[in-house]
């Protein structure tokens, strides 16, 4: 069958790297089969550490007059999956998500996927990613769909903060200095993450809100200082927006003993 043997060169070329596949894999369709409700890592941005394995889990519908035969998803990165400079087939031994029977027109699909630094993972990699899928029916009609769906990839971030001295006489100056680092997919380690703006935030030893005071960019080494005049006894901490790259941290609040 012509839809089996184009997954096939999808997969091939994914596994071995290549990702280069013909441009007749693009969006194709016979019949009424549909692919919806797309959704990736429950919904959330997937965030990966410089080391660790992520796993990564996709689920979609499939419906159909005759019922869904089978279905696959690809993860990838790139503006299509023709071009694509890295990607993930699913876990399954033969690629195919698992689809169970909810009545005689429609399927749930679920397919797993790793996510591995210094394997499919690069620095380069990081932002939106797609999900290329294809679905077959009972009665050999079809959808392929290059993206049906985008997510984020994204490398884990850790952010610190220490406020010094402690304790301090009120209007006297506090150092404030911290780093943002984030992991690095190649080196597996964390690594500065540079020219960033970070807010400096103050919650007040009675409050349970933080409010920012300044903000402040990490240096080329992604280290932060700043200064401000103590006034009352709380926790100062940094935050960290994020960006596509890079999800958002805040550092646990450091406490300040004023007198």
């Amino acid at each position: 069958m012509r839809i089996h043997a184009t997954v096939a060169a999808v997969s091939g070329a994914l596994a071995l790297s290549a990702l280069a596949v013909p441009a007749a894999h693009a969006d194709d369709s016979v019949g009424d089969t549909k692919i919806s409700n797309v959704v990736v890592n429950g919904g959330k941005s997937v965030v990966a550490g410089p080391t660790a394995a992520k796993k990564v889990t996709v689920t979609f519908t499939v419906t159909d007059n005759s019922g869904a035969d089978w279905a696959q998803a690809i993860l990838y990165h790139g503006p299509s999956v023709e071009k694509s400079d890295t990607g993930a087939i699913a876990d399954s031994s033969d690629g195919e998500a698992k689809c169970t029977k909810v009545n005689a027109t429609k399927s749930t699909c679920t397919s797993a996927f790793t996510l591995e630094p210094a394997y499919n993972l690069t620095n380069a990699s990081a932002g939106t990613w797609k999900v290329w899928a294809v679905a077959v029916a009972k009665d050999d009609n079809f959808v392929q769909k290059d993206n049906v769906k985008s997510f984020k990839v994204q490398r884990a971030a850790k952010l610190t903060v220490n406020a010094s001295p402690e304790p301090v006489k009120k209007g006297r100056t506090i150092t404030v200095t911290g780093k943002l680092s984030r992991a690095n997919w190649e080196t597996g380690k964390y690594a500065g993450y540079t020219g960033q703006s970070v807010k400096l935030q103050f919650r007040k030893k009675s409050s349970s809100t933080y409010t920012t005071v300044k903000t402040v960019k990490t240096n080329s080494t992604g280290n932060l200082k700043t200064t401000v005049k103590a006034s009352a006894d709380g926790y100062y901490r940094f935050a960290f927006a994020g960006t596509s790259t890079t999800p958002a941290a805040n550092a646990a609040g450091d406490y300040v003993d004023v007198r």
